[in-house]
């Protein structure tokens, strides 16, 4: 057995585009690839690879998925072959056993501080929106930095109150553990023992996974607040679920737009990003004032290969940073530096200029960086021999960690004429450099291996003597990463009224119940019910585990109701069933897992090991696909998100009424037979369905405002 986790990171390394090209010829088509599909006898580019989406399909014989399902119809194998298939071109070891009573309760807490980080980033916006402070020294924060409402709510800032224990004694009334609120870094203790919350004061920036989920804090004192202070912001810590060296600000909002323009720009801070964003520039990240990592940069990779890097005027700050651009040009990545006039940030900046100013200056001034580090050092060295020779060896060091040879070759070429000296001192220079940046990876991975080695010893092995040193640890494993983010959650709004179809929500049985039906197994899918009900799987797969509106349960209390639960108790109160067994299997699939933390129903089915499933949910997840679009008198397209309390209900109605439809023309075809009078048992029973069908369509009918000829 494969744990979630592995897979998991095994589904984020896999880059569709990557795995694809290793049996397809690809070409650029916009954001999207294009090539001859490998499953059919194709003439003309059908098959088209979507790097944002993760996703791949031809549109000749419908054949496609995710990373994994392309290797399970390419390579013939199944679901956990062509996992550890994609395991072995990624290097991720696969160990596969049953998880331990200590690993299955680390993924449970792992599980609870995502819930809790999710209830604590709807608790800081209801601050924000609701409270006198919030919208007094919050909101007014965020309105002097320019900031547009549309904006905050996107980025779904908030506001943490002043009482310093605000957040946990809310967060302890609603039944969260203390041990959550202490390992996501939400509160810490004091020596009274008392919890105290780590952001008190504050106005909060959520950071998001790939995939949209809430893993960490950042929060900024007031302007008013910031006398004295030399660290204005203050971020979650590392936790179970939260590293700051594999996240980035911002990229879960931004990595369509990367796709799309083909280029990422890299900014420094929280509000570098969201006032590009407001400026209309949303294909930006943030490493959140953390000096960049290898796991951000191969984050970044995964979108784009082109990084543009925006900074101030200060060449201090440049050099500083030139680790970091260097690892942008070790992993393969093209880079360019953008440097902001006057000593401005990409925030303030911005609010001196208005949308197309901004994104022209962005459009015109950038350079390339090695020819800016060049001219740049040799201004400085101008004159001075022995600047000049630790700038040659800075040139150099930059242009050796450049993977591509031919890249590689041109630079050299180049550098060589703004240097005025022969290339081939430079090449032999550069040679040096890649040989004993080679030797020290040798030397790291030889030191990994004997501690590996070291401490998978037998315990029966000779003990080191007194004195020596001890036996060193293997290195620790990193946890899984995050999963490419599919549809995140949003908070429904509270004040979308019940729809009549659901006065009450009773528990859900664990199971369905039994139909009687005479509508043909086969051949329905030109069936008007057939399409209907692919329109409620289309619902289940992209917003199944959405809370679409709130009603009372037995004992009166208000809860959540989210589309799954809603579209299975709408069936089972007439008595009706999805005609489709695959249909039914989506529909109590998604029940069964709903309240699970972290489960987004677009991943779970698109990653689901039956390739029927998958590819009927990547058919279904498709953009062209929409459910529904809705004009309002001021040109307003809202989104299906934004109508699930109005579209679900109608979708339902809709379906109702079809499958009753057809059950009674069934139903009056077969009291037509010639010997069905004579089979009174079968008689009585086909005219006593029938009679429940007409009830159920009088009250469909009914709650629709239609009439019914009797």
């Amino acid at each position: 057995m494969i744990d979630r986790a592995t897979v998991d990171r095994i589904v984020d390394a896999a880059q569709i585009v990557d795995v694809v090209s290793d049996f397809v010829t690809l070409r650029k088509a916009g954001v999207n690839y294009k090539g001859l599909c490998p499953f059919h006898d194709d003439r003309t580019p059908s098959f088209v690879v979507s790097p944002s989406k993760g996703l791949c399909k031809c549109f000749a014989c419908g054949k496609g998925g995710n990373a994994v399902h392309f290797i399970m119809e390419h390579e013939q194998l199944s679901y956990p072959d062509a996992l550890r298939y994609l395991a072995r071109k990624y290097n991720i070891e696969i160990k596969e056993r049953e998880l331990t009573d200590e690993e299955k309760q680390a993924q449970d807490e792992r599980e609870s501080m995502f819930v809790v980080n999710e209830w604590a980033c709807r608790f800081f916006q209801d601050q924000l929106y609701n409270t006198v402070d919030g919208r007094a020294i919050g909101m007014a924060y965020f309105r002097s930095r320019g900031f547009r409402d549309d904006i905050i709510r996107k980025f779904q800032l908030g506001y943490c109150p002043s009482q310093r224990d605000a957040c946990a004694r809310e967060a302890h009334a609603k039944g969260y553990k203390e041990e959550f609120l202490l390992s996501t870094g939400l509160c810490y203790k004091r020596d009274n023992g008392r919890l105290q919350d780590r952001f008190y004061g504050r106005v909060i920036f959520p950071v998001h996974t790939l995939s949209g989920k809430v893993v960490a804090f950042g929060g900024r004192v007031l302007d008013a607040a910031t006398k004295g202070v030399s660290v204005k912001y203050q971020n979650s810590p590392e936790s179970a679920i939260y590293s700051k060296k594999k996240e980035l600000y911002g990229l879960f909002l931004a990595k369509q737009a990367i796709v799309k323009h083909d280029i990422c720009y890299l900014v420094e801070g929280y509000t570098d990003v969201i006032s590009m964003h407001q400026m209309g520039v949303e294909n930006v990240v943030s490493s959140s004032g953390t000096a960049l990592t290898t796991e951000q940069i191969r984050m970044i990779h995964r979108f784009t290969e082109n990084i543009t890097v925006l900074y101030d005027g200060d060449a201090a700050g440049i050099k500083a940073s030139e680790r970091g651009i260097d690892m942008l040009l070790g992993e393969g990545m093209n880079v360019k530096l953008l440097l902001l006039p006057d000593g401005d940030d990409p925030d303030s900046f911005a609010r001196k200029h208005n949308a197309t100013e901004y994104q022209a200056y962005l459009n015109e001034h950038q350079v390339d960086f090695i020819k800016y580090k060049t001219d740049l050092l040799l201004h400085e060295a101008q004159g001075d021999p022995i600047k000049l020779s630790r700038l040659i060896s800075s040139i150099v060091h930059t242009i050796s960690v450049i993977p591509d040879e031919i890249t590689r070759s041109v630079y050299t070429r180049e550098t060589a004429t703004m240097l005025n000296m022969e290339e081939r001192l430079l090449v032999a220079a550069i040679a040096k450099e890649i040989a004993k940046a080679k030797e020290e990876r040798q030397k790291q991975r030889e030191n990994e291996r004997n501690r590996r080695n070291a401490a998978s010893a037998p315990s029966h092995a000779t003990p080191p003597q007194t004195g020596a040193a001890p036996i060193p640890a293997p290195f620790p494993v990193p946890p899984a990463e995050e999963g490419i983010p599919p549809v995140p959650a949003e908070n429904p709004p509270t004040d979308i009224p019940v729809p009549d179809i659901v006065p009450a929500m009773p528990p859900l049985p664990d199971e369905q119940p039994h139909t009687l039906s005479y509508i043909p197994e086969s051949h329905t899918s030109e069936m008007l019910f057939y399409k209907k009900e692919l329109l409620l799987i289309q619902a289940i797969i992209r917003h199944g585990e959405k809370i679409m509106c709130y009603a009372e349960d037995e004992q009166g209390e208000e809860v959540a109701v989210h589309v799954a639960e809603f579209i299975h108790y709408a069936l089972q109160e007439d008595g009706l069933l999805f005609h489709t067994p695959l249909h039914r299997r989506i529909l109590q699939e998604s029940i069964d897992h709903l309240h699970e933390e972290s489960f987004s129903a677009e991943r779970y089915f698109l990653n689901h090991p039956d390739s029927s499933i998958s590819r009927l949910a990547f058919e279904l997840s498709d953009d062209q696909h929409q459910l529904s679009k809705y004009h309002s008198k001021h040109q307003k397209i809202a989104s299906e998100e934004e109508r699930l309390a109005e579209l679900i209900p109608h979708l339902i109605s809709d379906f109702k009424l079809a499958i009753v439809d057809e059950e009674l023309k069934q139903i009056l075809l077969k009291l037509r037979q010639p010997d069905i009078l004579s089979r009174q048992e079968e008689y009585m029973r086909i005219m006593k369905h029938y009679k429940e069908m007409k009830d159920i369509e009088r009250t469909l009918a009914k709650e629709r405002g239609d009439r019914v000829i009797t």
